[in-house]
C-alpha cells in the first residue's frame, strides 16, 4: 500500500473518529429525547450529553449490606413484567400520558425528596401493607373499587410501574407483593428492577427535590 493510500485512509479515520465525538448523545438512534405529562405537567428527559460524565454520591456505591439491601430476582412477581429504561420510557409516553397509568418510586419519601425518575409519584411500599389502616384509601386512589366491606375489584384500576433504588432493593418487590395481596393483578403492575442507579448509569434525567 502506498503512502498516499495510507495518508488518505488515516485521513478518512480522523475524520470518522472527530464525527463520533460530536455526535450526540442520545437514548437510542432514532430517538434523542423522551417528552410525556403528568396531571397536565410536561416532563422532558434526556441523556446526559456530557462523555465524560460518570455517578456521583451514593448512588456509586457498588456494594451495600445484606440484608437489608440484597440484590433481588429479575421477576418481582408471577405474571408482573421487568422492564428496562426504554420500556419506561414508552410506559410514560402512553400510559401515564394517556392518564392509564403510574410510575411509582416505592422508596422512603426522604429518599424520594432526593431527586427521583420524572413523572414518577411516592408511594413508599411500607404504605400498601395490609398492616396501614390507610390502604384502601391508596388502593381507590389507584382505581379499586369497593365491591362490600370485605373485596374491592380491580378492573378499572390503574397500570402501574415500580422501581426502588437499584437491584438491591426490595422496595418495588415488596409494593408489587403487598398490592398482589390485596388483589391487583399482576398483568396491570410491572417491575423497573434496575431503579434509579441504573437510570443514573446510563445518563438519564433526574428531577431533583421532586416534593418542592
Amino acid at each position: 500500500m502506498g503512502h498516499t493510500a495510507v495518508a488518505a485512509i488515516t485521513a478518512v479515520l480522523l475524520a470518522w473518529s472527530t464525527a463520533a465525538v460530536a455526535q450526540d448523545v442520545r437514548i437510542t438512534t432514532f430517538k434523542g429525547s423522551s417528552t410525556f405529562t403528568l396531571n397536565g405537567e410536561t416532563f422532558t428527559v434526556i441523556r446526559n450529553p456530557d462523555t465524560s460524565a460518570v455517578i456521583t454520591g451514593d448512588f456509586a456505591r457498588t456494594s451495600r449490606a445484606c440484608p437489608p439491601d440484597c440484590l433481588q430476582p429479575m421477576v418481582a412477581a408471577t405474571g408482573v413484567a421487568t422492564l428496562g429504561e426504554l420500556e419506561v420510557l414508552a410506559f410514560l409516553e402512553t400510559a401515564v400520558t394517556e392518564g392509564r397509568g403510574l410510575l411509582i418510586d416505592a422508596r422512603a419519601s426522604d429518599d424520594y425528596a432526593t431527586g427521583a425518575i420524572p413523572g414518577s409519584v411516592n408511594i413508599p411500599a411500607i404504605t400498601l401493607s395490609a398492616e396501614n389502616r390507610f390502604r384502601k384509601d391508596i388502593l381507590r386512589a389507584l382505581g379499586a373499587v369497593d365491591i362490600n366491606d370485605e373485596t374491592m375489584t380491580f378492573d378499572g384500576a390503574m397500570d402501574l410501574t415500580f422501581y426502588g433504588g437499584g437491584a438491591w432493593s426490595s422496595d418495588a418487590p415488596d409494593a408489587i407483593s403487598y398490592l398482589i395481596e390485596a388483589g391487583y393483578p399482576p398483568s396491570k403492575l410491572r417491575f423497573y428492577r434496575g431503579g434509579l442507579q441504573a437510570w443514573l448509569s446510563v445518563g438519564l434525567s433526574i428531577l431533583l427535590s421532586p416534593n418542592g
